[in-house]
């Protein structure tokens, strides 16, 4: 017996599609919440830094690009944890690969949040 090419799951459409879809998201978020301790700092920072950026006398321009950084590195932590439960549930074995593919969601995590502290700063020096 061959396996099937496709997931039995990708059935839906419409509007049964996005209902489901966002229900998984849903379902991540709270898992990421509960289960991610670097995810809940990422969001704590973000819920800091934005309301910081709203709080200051900075251009709208700053205040866009600021917001725009701390959501993608809350994306970036969710990538990343997503990449390091997959390779656990694959093996919790060492292998270079695993680990490989666990140091390179850490680093674009890192990139992430450096971009965070670039932008702030050309935000800061520029007002």
């Amino acid at each position: 017996m061959t396996a099937p090419s496709e997931s039995p799951f990708k059935g839906k459409t419409g509007l049964r599609r996005l209902i489901n879809a966002t229900g998984y998201s849903i379902d991540g978020f709270r898992a990421a919440w509960r289960h991610e301790s670097a995810f809940r700092q990422v969001c704590l920072k973000a819920v800091f830094g934005i309301g910081l950026s709203l709080w200051l006398p900075l251009p709208g321009w700053g205040r866009g690009l600021i917001v725009f950084a701390h959501l993608l590195s809350v994306v970036v932590e969710l990538l990343n944890s997503a990449i390091e439960a997959a390779v656990d549930h694959t093996s919790l074995d060492h292998h270079l690969l695993a680990k490989r593919a666990k140091d390179l969601g850490s680093a674009a995590q890192l990139a992430s949040l450096l971009n965070i502290a670039i932008i702030w700063a050309i935000v800061l020096l520029n007002r």
